[in-house]
């Protein structure tokens, strides 16, 4: 990949002696804007940190795990648009990173990790805690380096933030030996221009008139909204092309908040377990906008059956997604945002009203509710209502994560976060570490379930450290419950290593410093919920769900819409 840097004019580095090369790791993330990174160190990256005991500038994050420290900084990064940054040592830190990696290169999460290596005499001899972590991380970040100059450390840095945040974004990963730390070389800040390849204004301007006339000329259009909207900032331009065309929006799992879901356009999410009016719609759409999204087969269920009725216009930012998964009547290169600004200044005025009543008659009416057991519906019912429109929910992987996208709702922009592409057990509490520092002044909700929540849970050591305002939710069912559905649904009932045990969570709480309710009926749930967000600092919610409660609708894997299951019956 060819790089352009430009040397940046600083009088703090002109005529500067040579210094280690730990210190220019400092100075060039100081450069490049960070402000916090988190990390665990170890005898690999030691160097590094000497440098940093000496840079007040950045704040260390010190975690309980790397997997926390990769999540921690993905939370970050989804928070405020920035590159999050996390450090971890040679051998085992490297390799507690990668899972955090994938998740973060699956989401288009930008992040830059810096891991230790052993010292360059070392180097393929199977020494102490050494490993190939190149090799390791090539399929789960977007560009890997080892840099083995000094010299060579901060184009390094710079180059690996140009990369982690351009086009689609996705995570960085720099290895540098322990000897390169110490290494002296000369270091002057450089900016670093990445290459872009778009369309000329004249083919962009041409795929936009078509795209228009498709959307104008169509009875039963779909808009189709992913990550992508929320990576560009693109929320206002996504409710002003919805606005003026009256067409439905469906957002996806990593799209959600991107659309207020109390918007009279608002379908909710599609997918295996979307609400089934927008599957329905999809599955009869005659034009289908999508922008941002990649077509996941969780969203698309059989590839052959999808949208059987529909011309598809998909706009992507990286042109290795166009036409990937779905047949594309009109491709369009660019900027999700973008795109949709000058979408929304060609087509017509317009409305659907007899589209979206026949959406709306897909609806299926919700079951009456009574006291016992917390209800999904109830309990995010009930955290709306007390946490406000606002508020962040952060939330794990399994059940908890499809009751919180289907039954929330979200109104504002980017205040939805969870693990998509991955299905990452254990993100939400460390990721929320990130959020809540990247915005201290909303309120954050870990959403998780009794699994996910012990994955990764000694990170409320960190949180306990940092003094963090978390209100953790526990959909505690006594099951890996998702993988419980499946084995309910397609393995006869045979309950295979799915029951799970938990600690006693308020005692567990008050271990760390924090404070703890359980919740054993619906009738309590709202004073437990309250008592949650008067508690100063980080408290613990466990609610008592039905142990086998399922998720509906459910469309099987690789199955199309006319398979969605939609009641026990």
């Amino acid at each position: 990949m060819a790089l352009a840097t430009r040397p940046m004019s600083s009088a703090a580095h002109a005529g500067a002696e040579p210094r280690a090369g730990g210190r220019i790791m400092c100075e060039a993330l100081v450069h490049e804007g960070v402000r916090v990174l988190f990390g665990y160190p170890g005898g690999a990256i030691m160097p590094f940190y000497d440098a940093l005991y000496a840079c007040p500038e950045l704040q260390h994050v010190l975690v309980r795990h790397e997997q926390g420290a990769t999540h921690a900084a993905d939370g970050f990064a989804r928070a405020t648009g920035q590159v999050g940054v996390c450090v971890g040592t040679s051998g085992p830190g490297a390799t507690n990173m990668v899972t955090g990696l994938a998740n973060a290169y699956m989401d288009s999460v930008p992040m830059v990790a810096i891991t230790g290596q052993v010292a360059r005499p070392a180097l393929g001899k199977d020494s102490f805690q050494e490993t190939d972590v190149i090799g390791v991380t090539m399929g789960v970040t977007k560009h890997n380096i080892l840099v083995e100059h000094a010299a060579d450390l901060g184009p390094a840095i710079h180059e690996a933030f140009a990369i982690a945040r351009t086009g689609r974004p996705g995570p960085v990963l720099i290895d540098v030996p322990k000897d390169v730390q110490f290494e002296l070389a000369d270091y002057e800040p450089a900016s670093v221009d990445m290459p872009r390849s778009f369309p000329s204004d004249t083919e962009i301007e041409r795929d936009l008139r078509r795209a228009a006339q498709m959307l104008d000329t169509a009875s039963s259009p779909i808009i189709l909204a992913g990550h992508g909207v929320l990576l560009s900032r693109g929320w206002d331009a996504l409710r002003t092309l919805a606005e003026r065309t009256g067409i439905p929006v469906t957002t996806t799992l990593l799209g959600l908040s991107a659309f207020p879901e109390s918007h009279p356009l608002s379908l909710g999410m599609p997918g295996m377990h979307g609400h089934a009016s927008a599957n329905h719609a999809i599955d009869e759409a005659d034009v289908i906008f999508a922008v941002g999204m990649r077509f996941d087969d969780r969203v698309t269920g059989k590839v052959t059956e999808f949208a059987p009725r529909a011309q598809i216009i998909h706009v992507d930012i990286e042109t290795a997604e166009l036409e990937k998964v779905v047949p594309t009547a009109q491709p369009i290169h660019g900027d999700a945002r973008d795109i949709m600004e000058r979408l929304g200044r060609l087509v017509r005025p317009n409305r659907h009203d007899t589209w979206l009543d026949r959406i709306q008659g897909w609806e299926r009416p919700t079951e009456p509710l009574q006291d016992g057991l917390t209800h999904p519906a109830q309990l995010f019912a009930a955290i709306k209502r007390i946490a406000g429109s606002d508020a962040t929910l952060v939330t794990d992987v399994g059940q908890n994560q499809m009751w919180a996208a289907q039954l929330y709702g979200y109104d504002h922009p980017n205040t939805h976060i969870t693990s998509g592409g991955l299905g990452t057990m254990g993100f939400a509490l460390p990721a929320a570490m990130g959020v809540q520092i990247g915005r201290p002044d909303r309120q954050v909700w870990v959403i998780a379930g009794d699994g996910g929540i012990q994955m990764n849970i000694q990170e409320l050591q960190t949180v306990a450290d940092l003094g963090l305002e978390l209100k953790v939710v526990i959909v505690n069912n006594g099951y890996l419950g998702m993988v419980r559905q499946w084995q309910s649904f397609f393995h006869g009932g045979r309950y295979s290593a799915t029951p799970i045990s938990s600690p006693n969570y308020l005692l567990l709480a008050r271990a760390y410093g924090h404070a703890g309710v359980k919740v054993d009926r619906v009738s309590e749930l709202d004073e437990a919920l309250q008592w949650a967000v008067r508690t100063p600092g980080t408290a613990i919610v466990d609610v008592a769900v039905d142990q086998e409660r399922n998720v509906y609708p459910m469309i099987p894997s690789g199955q199309s819409v006319r398979s969605m299951i939609q009641d026990p019956e």
